[in-house]
């Protein structure tokens, strides 16, 4: 008899994430507009959407995509789509984070997107994020950098400012090793501060900065977490 195949710890993490994302969707009701979030763990939420869509159990939805590979993959998966305007409020986004803190404080923008996803967080009802234990901090910045996206017009002064607030700057590379662009045409600025004491003093600091587009801190964004680990998974809910 064959033995019994131990899951290796990368094959855990995305069996956890495709656990919390189809969770997730349990909340997305017929008639939504519903926001797609990028990354590994979005697409499972996306792909589950799809199937319900197509099965006839989740009628008369939009789908509203948080970059141009979540819209390519949506419209793969024939799910109505939301033109970029924006014409309406969105009822429920499902997206994922690089780290999330007690307080469902986040950072994201590990896949490049940050610009576009806080637009649509901010522009959403519920935002529901979904991820494995993995991601979960008692601080953020203790095991992700945080995002920064900058023009590409005068962009070393971006990368000595963020160096002048204590952090470690790594230019964000593409593919074939030139500098990645997001869908909106900047560059990223990956910061490493280390455990952040002030989010939300650091948030502002980056926010007032001319050149600097957007940042990866969502702060106060998330309404739920959805999280899935060894244990099972779990839901939290942002304090109000």
């Amino acid at each position: 008899m064959a033995a019994e195949h131990q899951l290796t710890d990368a094959e855990l993490r995305t069996q956890y994430k495709q656990q919390a994302a189809e969770r997730a969707v349990e909340f997305a009701q017929p008639g939504m507009v519903i926001g797609l979030g990028s990354g590994s763990t979005a697409v499972f939420a996306m792909r589950r959407i799809g199937k319900l869509h197509k099965e006839g159990r989740l009628n008369n939805i939009v789908g509203f995509a948080t970059s141009k590979a979540v819209l390519k993959e949506a419209q793969r998966l024939n799910i109505p789509m939301l033109a970029e305007k924006m014409e309406s409020t969105i009822d429920l986004t499902i997206d994922g984070a690089d780290e999330v803190d007690p307080d469902l404080n986040l950072i994201k923008g590990g896949g490049g997107a940050l610009l576009r996803e806080k637009i649509v967080a901010q522009n959403s009802r519920r935002v529901i994020i979904v991820c494995d234990e993995s991601k979960l901090s008692l601080r953020l910045g203790t095991h992700r950098a945080v995002p920064v996206e900058v023009l590409f017009f005068g962009w070393h002064s971006q990368l000595r400012y963020l160096e002048s607030l204590g952090a470690g700057v790594t230019v964000r590379q593409g593919k074939d090793s030139s500098p990645f662009i997001t869908d909106s045409g900047n560059m990223i600025l990956d910061c490493n501060f280390g455990p952040i004491a002030s989010p939300a003093e650091l948030a502002a600091t980056l926010s007032a900065r001319a050149g600097i587009v957007e940042h990866g801190l969502f702060l106060g964004l998330a309404t739920d977490v959805i999280i899935a680990g060894r244990e099972g998974v779990r839901h939290l809910v942002r304090k109000k």
